[in-house]
């Protein structure tokens, strides 16, 4: 099924809940909480509220079996991203964390062609290699960081595969329904894995499952806005753009992440000029998509 044309507001709509994602790391980083644990309460939080909206949007439950178990498959994936890209985010900081996330476009180039069998569009992966040369740059002048940045890498290689696979699910099924299975798989990946990161990872082989007040306040915007209403929707947008086109536009989540992080935790967040400079490449990369997309379909359809 091809995806129905994107309009300027669906534009604008991607762009705000990529903002809402530029975000998450800055309340990742303000829970005292470790990424495990806020995930898994992140997940909690998202179970709870999605069965409350599908009763009152009236949507059924019901999917085939296979279906259910693949989107909850998939569940597991994001729990993944999300606990690498909060830990990302304690090891260094909220700005490193956020740029290994932007390696998503190279992700997607390389990997949507092979796992939906479309065809292999070069300028994308041109568009992912200016985009590793932008995160190269970052590297090389933030190279204290290179273990948070690995881990965003590796995060957004979870996220990537996580998108791909939401793009088939949402031709045949709501993308309501899709976010709660997924939800439901996240947590349930969670739970299993709980008891061996306890006694591997956890200090003192204790999990800290005690909120303050505040993370409470964090984990429940985390749950709602974040999740339940921001993965809800990209997923209906999923319909009308690729997933390389999605997550290209993801990766203005570190220009907007290190802007709002900025302004919240000052000079903490203060980077050096090279890692602005590899910022603004990335940025430059994501804006040039659209353009050069744009234009290319006009050409075949002057053919």
């Amino acid at each position: 099924m091809p995806h129905q044309q994107a309009s300027p507001k669906d534009y604008l709509h991607l762009h705000f809940l990529v903002l809402i994602w530029g975000f998450t790391s800055i309340l990742g980083a303000l829970v005292s909480i470790p990424s495990v644990e806020l995930t898994f309460y992140r997940t909690l939080t998202a179970c709870l509220l999605m069965p409350l909206v599908l009763v009152l949007r009236k949507v059924s439950f019901q999917l085939p079996r296979k279906a259910m178990l693949q989107m909850m498959a998939a569940g597991v994936l994001i729990a993944i991203h999300w606990i690498l890209f909060f830990g990302a985010a304690r090891v260094s900081n909220v700005s490193t964390c956020l740029a290994g996330i932007s390696t998503s476009s190279l992700w997607t180039s390389l990997l949507e062609p092979l796992i939906t069998k479309r065809k292999f569009l070069w300028f994308e992966l041109i568009i992912g290699v200016v985009v590793m040369a932008g995160l190269y740059v970052i590297f090389y002048y933030e190279f204290d960081k290179a273990i948070g940045l690995a881990m965003g890498i590796v995060s957004a290689l979870f996220a990537t595969i996580f998108s791909i696979l939401n793009g088939n699910f949402t031709k045949h099924h709501n993308s309501l329904v899709i976010t709660f299975y997924e939800m439901a798989g996240a947590l349930l990946g969670i739970v299993l894995f709980l008891p061996a990161y306890a006694y591997f990872f956890a200090e003192n082989q204790i999990l800290q499952l005690v909120p303050t007040a505040t993370d409470w306040v964090c984990i429940l915007i985390l749950g709602g806005i974040c999740t339940v209403y921001a993965y809800a929707a990209a997923v209906k947008l999923m319909q009308k753009f690729s997933a390389f086109a999605m997550n290209l536009t993801i990766n203005l989540e570190p220009v907007y992440g290190i802007i709002l992080a900025f302004l919240i935790f000052g000079e903490k967040e203060k980077m050096t000029s090279g890692f602005y400079i590899g910022t603004m490449i990335i940025l430059v990369s994501v804006l040039s998509y659209p353009v050069i997309n744009r234009r290319l379909r006009k050409h075949e359809l002057l053919k």
